[in-house]
């Protein structure tokens, strides 16, 4: 054989191996993945990851309706849209039989009201929505009345999440965040609606744009989720989280797979690795928010472990609120978003 010719054929022939290798394709939060363990991952299965982010469930469940349900192999949605998903056949019913590791959940992610029998999700991470805030400017503050009626020298932003938002503001006026009475939510978007009209605020910011503002000096408040704050406190020193005292809204976001995923097999790879107690603490230890893995917990770093926003104490727990499904009532609460998005 001519040896340019061969060296050419064997080139050609690595090109297409290299080609061929399989590829996991995640639809996924922002900033929601460990570097290293992803490399891991492809290391070990000799494939590729690949992710696309969105910023909040609505998005992404629009993406998947638009023909996402064949673009990618996994999602990650928040508790309170699981049902619907399901419901509009979005989602695979889960083997267990390909996720071993599924036994190292917590109880409390083991058959979740969202989910019952964990058919269709595998708890991913779970967390509060917080206020972060400049202690230089506050001190210390321990209730949504800062941001909710802000005065008006303070600068602030809202958070662009449906559920969570309305929620907060339920929970501040002493209601449940799931309440589907017409009065009670009113006044929840008439409470947003009038902070909108504070010299102070800025607009709407998702995930973690409010978070970014207030590092940069631009805001003194925003909303954030417990691990976007933590996983960047050791470089701001003069920024603080709380839960206040009205409580807050507690969230899960799962591992699930797409109704019509691409490669399934990988899929259920990835769900059972993450689900491993090394990967599961190496993933939380990174992110900074709490674990689903009872068996990952001995493995997590002693100053998050022993943070109670992150892993709140029995009395902050009892204040926590998981936001549910609101099934007939899905509309009612699109429509009272638009009301306050738009007035």
């Amino acid at each position: 054989m001519n040896m340019k010719y061969g060296a050419l054929a064997l080139g050609a022939l690595l090109a297409g191996s290299a080609a061929a290798k399989e590829e996991l394709n995640i639809y996924i939060w922002s900033e929601y993945t460990e570097p290293e363990l992803t490399k891991a991952f492809e290391e070990k299965y000799d494939c590729k990851v690949i992710e696309t982010n969105y910023e909040n469930c609505e998005e992404m469940v629009a993406k998947l309706q638009a023909g996402g349900l064949s673009q990618y192999d996994m999602v990650f949605p928040s508790d309170y849209i699981l049902p619907s998903m399901i419901q509009l056949g979005l989602l695979e019913e889960l083997d267990h039989s390909k996720i071993p590791n599924i036994k190292n959940l917590t109880d409390t992610f083991t058959s979740p009201g969202f989910d019952p029998g964990n058919t269709y999700s595998v708890a991913y991470q779970w967390g509060t929505v917080g206020l972060i805030y400049n202690t230089e400017k506050f001190g210390k503050i321990d209730s949504w009345k800062a941001i909710l009626e802000a005065d008006d020298s303070t600068r602030f932003s809202l958070f662009d999440s449906e559920r969570e938002m309305t929620g907060i503001a339920l929970t501040y006026l002493g209601y449940s965040m799931n309440t589907t009475n017409k009065k009670e939510l009113m006044e929840a978007a008439q409470l947003l609606i009038k902070a909108k009209k504070k010299k102070g605020y800025s607009g709407f910011d998702a995930n973690v744009g409010g978070f970014s503002k207030v590092q940069a000096g631009t805001l003194d408040m925003s909303f954030c989720y417990s691990g976007d704050a933590f996983a960047n406190f050791k470089e701001n020193d003069h920024l603080s989280y709380a839960i206040p005292k009205e409580g807050t809204a507690a969230w899960c976001d799962s591992m699930c797979i797409t109704k019509k995923a691409p490669n399934k097999e990988l899929a259920y790879k990835y769900i059972n690795f993450i689900l491993d107690a090394k990967n599961g603490a190496q993933l939380s230890n990174y992110i900074a928010f709490a674990t689903p893995n009872k068996a990952s917990l001995p493995l997590i770093d002693k100053e998050l472990i022993e943070n109670p926003s992150i892993y709140p104490d029995a009395a902050t727990e009892k204040k926590l609120e998981f936001i549910l499904d609101a099934g007939a009532n899905t509309a009612m609460y699109g429509e009272l978003w638009k009301m306050i998005k738009t007035r």
